[in-house]
């Protein structure tokens, strides 16, 4: 976080950092390292904690080593969200920031329902993600016929949307996007007994006591709750929770999620961290350096699975 903080469009060493965290610089110094930078290296730690933990819930609810924190359907029913608000701009007047995250966190809301409400009355984990996954698809049709029938400025916003960006967040905003991934990883910790039974199946869990409907509902909430408010507050960040929960696991050696759920927040964060320092040297969107770091994990996941 230092670095991420000292690192920008003017570098700045690390005594005139804390003397601006302390407020003993110059005014432009404060407000650039308080308000922008110092701001967006939280979201950036926050971002990856949540990312890699609820990719962590789903590998582990789906067993599936290559389920992501967005298999559900949670950033396709986000990015309809914003395409509708953005895309049909012009009936929309002045689209405004938090315009657009209510829109993201409105249709990650409503893949939930749907999903929750499909949970209700399929049994078969595999249907539901089966059935997140058509559903994605239907949505990205939908967007992609939007994205067709629309202006070229609105087109433009939409696709940088989709890139990703750490510096959005306000500080109005941000208590808003702390509270959504608070509570998401507060329901997080809750779920490390019903994780750790699922790990032996199903049927096994059931067999101990644990109530399967009750534990998929809480997890899948969570989930909803972490990487639909890094979704509505930064687009749709790739990779990283597919990749970092292997990268814990390999680390810390455990199945354990009492190990592995801290593990991996602290390594998305840093990890997280590390992209964002890469993008603001290179001047790239931070999903290009997300997926140049995830891609190599996921292959060498499916290749140590063959």
């Amino acid at each position: 976080m230092a670095a991420d903080i000292c690192v920008g469009a003017v570098n700045m060493p690390l005594s005139e950092v804390w003397a601006a965290l302390c407020g003993e610089a110059d005014d432009a110094s404060v407000l650039i390292v308080r308000h922008i930078r110092l701001l967006k290296a939280l979201v950036a730690m926050l971002a990856g904690m949540a990312l890699s933990v609820s990719g962590l819930q789903m590998q582990t609810l789906f067993r599936n080593p290559l389920a992501g924190p967005y298999v559900l359907g949670i950033s396709s029913g986000a990015s309809l969200g914003v395409a509708i608000v953005m895309l049909g701009a012009p009936l929309f007047g002045a689209v405004s920031s938090i315009g657009v995250a209510l829109a993201a966190w409105a249709g990650a809301a409503a893949m939930l329902l749907l999903i929750t409400v499909a949970g209700a009355r399929i049994k078969d984990i595999m249907v539901i993600l089966i059935l997140g996954i058509m559903l994605s698809s239907a949505i990205s049709a939908v967007v992609q016929v939007l994205q067709y029938l629309s202006r070229d400025d609105s087109l433009k916003s939409y696709v940088i949307w989709t890139m990703g960006t750490l510096g959005d967040v306000t500080s109005a905003q941000f208590p808003v996007f702390l509270g959504g991934i608070a509570a998401g990883a507060l329901m997080a910790m809750f779920t490390v007994k019903p994780l750790n039974m699922l790990l032996l199946g199903e049927n096994y869990a059931r067999s101990l006591g644990l109530d399967l409907k009750r534990s998929r509902t809480v997890i899948i909430l969570s989930t909803t709750l972490l990487a639909g408010t890094v979704t509505a507050f930064c687009g749709p960040i790739g990779f990283i929770g597919l990749a970092i929960p292997h990268v814990a696991r390999a680390l810390f050696r455990t199945a354990d999620h009492r190990i592995l759920i801290p593990a991996s927040a602290l390594t998305g964060a840093a990890v997280m961290i590390v992209c964002d320092i890469t993008a603001k040297l290179l001047a790239l969107p931070i999903n290009s350096i997300t997926s140049l770091v995830g891609i190599p994990v996921v292959v060498w996941v499916v290749l140590a699975n063959k």
